[in-house]
C-alpha cells in the first residue's frame, strides 16, 4: 500500500488569515443552495457559527461576501457578493494550482542509493528504525540529497547508518522498478564498497548494523534479496 500525501492552502491579507478550504466549503453550499441554515447544517455546524464565520472573513477582507434577503418561506436567500465571488474563485485557483505542483513533484522517480559491502565475506546489513519495513534489514543507504552525486550520497549513507567510512570498489546496477518502494517510484543506485576506516555501529535511522553469512540472511526489506542475489552472481558465487 502506497503513501498519500496531504496539503492545505491558506489565503491572507495583510496577515490576516481570510480563507481556507472549510471556509471556502461553506461559501461554495452558501452558493449552492441560497441559504447560510442549509449550509451549516450540511457540514455539521450552527447557524450561528456560520454566520460567525462569514463576518470573519469579511473582516479580514474588509468587504462584504455575502448578500441576503429575508423574508418567504424558506426565511429568505443568500447569494455570493462580487466580492465573495472573487474570493473563492482566487482560493480554488490557488488550491488547484498547489496542488498541481505537489502532484508532478511527487510524480517524479526519487534518486536513491544503497551500498553492499563485505567484511570477512559476511555482508553488512542494518536494521531499519522506521517504516516502511520497519524492524526487518536492509542494504545501507538513503536518498541523494539535493546539490549531491550518487557517488557521496552511497558514501555519507553508510559512514551515518553504520559508522564506516568507505570506498568505492564499483556500481553493480541501476534499480528502477516502479513497485520496488510502497513509498512511490524510488531509482536506486547500487555500490559494491570497501572500508578503509571507521567502526562498525548503527546511527541515524538504521536500529541495528549487523554482519550476516551470505548462505544465512534474514528477510530483507524492499528488492534487497534480489540485489545481493545480482552481486553474487556478477561475483561468481552463483
Amino acid at each position: 500500500m502506497g503513501y498519500g500525501v496531504e496539503y492545505r492552502v491558506w489565503l491572507k491579507k495583510d496577515g490576516r488569515f481570510l480563507i481556507g478550504e472549510g471556509r471556502a466549503k461553506l461559501l461554495r453550499l452558501i452558493r449552492l443552495h441560497g441559504s447560510i441554515s442549509k449550509a451549516a447544517e450540511e457540514m455539521g455546524m450552527s447557524y450561528r457559527h456560520a454566520w460567525g464565520t462569514i463576518r470573519k472573513v469579511e473582516e479580514a477582507l474588509g468587504d462584504k461576501v455575502l448578500h441576503s434577503e429575508r423574508g418567504g418561506q424558506e426565511g429568505g436567500v443568500s447569494t455570493l457578493t462580487p466580492a465573495g465571488e472573487e474570493l473563492l474563485l482566487a482560493y480554488e485557483n490557488q488550491s488547484r494550482m498547489i496542488g498541481d505542483q505537489i502532484r508532478e513533484l511527487y510524480s517524479r522517480p526519487t534518486l536513491a542509493c544503497d551500498g553492499i559491502l563485505l567484511m570477512n565475506d559476511r555482508i553488512l546489513l542494518v536494521k531499519r528504525g522506521r517504516e516502511p519495513f520497519k524492524d526487518m534489514f536492509a542494504l545501507p543507504g538513503g536518498i541523494v540529497e539535493y546539490d549531491e552525486t550518487v557517488e557521496e550520497c552511497v558514501r555519507r549513507e553508510m559512514l551515518e547508518e553504520t559508522g564506516l567510512e568507505t570506498k568505492i570498489i564499483g556500481l553493480l546496477g541501476v534499480y528502477s522498478d516502479p513497485g520496488r518502494d510502497p513509498r512511490g517510484h524510488f531509482v536506486s543506485s547500487v555500490f559494491h564498497l570497501n572500508a578503509v576506516g571507521g567502526e562498525l555501529r548503527s546511527g541515524d535511522d538504521a536500529a541495528e548494523a549487523r554482519l550476516f553469512d551470505l548462505e544465512d540472511l534474514p528477510p530483507l526489506a524492499f528488492d534487497h534479496a534480489r540485489i545481493i542475489s545480482d552481486f553474487l552472481v556478477v561475483r561468481g558465487d552463483i
